[in-house]
């Protein structure tokens, strides 16, 4: 998947220090596993693609040439499953997350399993990917579970690096893209917590911290870092620069904090509701470097600002598409 920004390392010419490394993405047929695949296969690493479902893993199997490659059904609550994924492999990246379900199992403390099943296959890096917010005294599964899966980790894989990523954005993902739709169709846009902050990361950028990671083993192992973008923005100005580079001129209701609670408490339990509790929680607390930890720039990458891809990728939101961008004059 090759995006219209193009990827940095393959148009740089970037050095194959990964060259005849076999890496595990576990989780990796997501949004950032397939920016991920694309960054270890530029390095010159053999990839293996651990999955529930690795028939997702279609559209990484092109980026790289005949056997470099490899799809496994895994799942992380079955230890016989992952025993037999990472059978072989240099280096692991581990990429589960989620929202609901049992994650003491998936993202909790039961990824103590997947560090200790990747240092009993004999692999020599480790990468686990938590996020901004870990915090174990956390009132939310969430943050707490992912700060109980860094303790797990580091227990089982004492040289393992623990990044901390802040939003993902890119091209093809369900966070600026949500929002362009929004502003596309309502009249009326509602903005939850319009004075949250974010510190939303490229995913180009975080692959790179991550390849990095991987490449220095020595340098960054058993550290944890802070991967997150170059600016803070709050949700009511994200919607807006949005909105400004889609072209279009909705309404924009600033909900106050008790409104949006309210609803996130009534109807965050129904299938599809704009906001749950737990997300209101996350949001409210705001997702940004806090600073105590090292960030992006200590991995080698500078990382690239929102406004440097946003009118560009919300053209299709435009009213008539790329059509719609209105050509400047030209006087002679």
């Amino acid at each position: 998947m090759t995006t219209q920004t193009g990827h940095r390392h393959m148009a740089q010419g970037k050095t194959r220090d990964l060259d005849g490394m076999l890496v595990a993405l576990v989780g990796g047929t997501g949004f950032f596993g397939a920016h991920l695949a694309q960054e270890v296969l530029a390095r010159g690493a053999r990839l293996r693609v651990c999955s529930r479902h690795p028939e997702r893993a279609f559209r990484v199997k092109p980026l790289g040439i005949l056997g470099q490659v490899q799809t496994v059904a895994v799942d992380v609550l079955k230890p016989h499953t992952v025993a037999v994924a990472l059978s072989g492999v240099d280096a692991v990246v581990n990429l589960v997350g989620a929202f609901s379900g049992d994650l003491n199992a998936l993202q909790g403390s039961g990824v103590g399993r997947l560090a200790q099943a990747a240092k009993d296959a004999g692999a020599k890096a480790f990468v686990h990917i938590s996020a901004l917010g870990a915090d174990a005294a956390s009132d939310v599964p969430y943050a707490r579970t992912k700060a109980e899966g860094e303790a797990a980790v580091l227990a089982a894989f004492p040289n393992a690096t623990i990044l901390r990523p802040s939003i993902l954005f890119g091209e093809d993902d369900k966070f600026l893209n949500m929002f362009g739709n929004l502003v596309s169709t309502l009249p009326i846009v509602p903005v939850f917590g319009p004075q949250a902050k974010l510190q939303p990361v490229f995913v180009d950028d975080a692959a790179e911290a991550v390849g990095n990671a991987l490449a220095n083993g020595e340098v960054h192992g058993g550290k944890a870092y802070e991967v997150a973008g170059p600016e803070v923005i709050t949700m009511g100005e994200l919607n807006r620069r949005i909105a400004k580079a889609a072209g279009r001129s909705p309404m924009f209701a600033d909900l106050p904090d008790a409104v949006s609670g309210a609803i996130a408490s009534l109807t965050g339990w129904l299938p599809g509701a704009p906001i749950t509790t737990d997300q209101w929680k996350l949001l409210v607390a705001g997702n940004v470097a806090s600073g105590a930890l090292p960030g992006i720039e200590a991995l080698g990458v500078s990382p690239r600002p929102l406004g440097l891809f946003l009118d560009r990728w919300m053209t299709r939101y435009r009213k008539f598409g790329r059509f719609g961008v209105k050509a400047k004059a030209v006087h002679t």
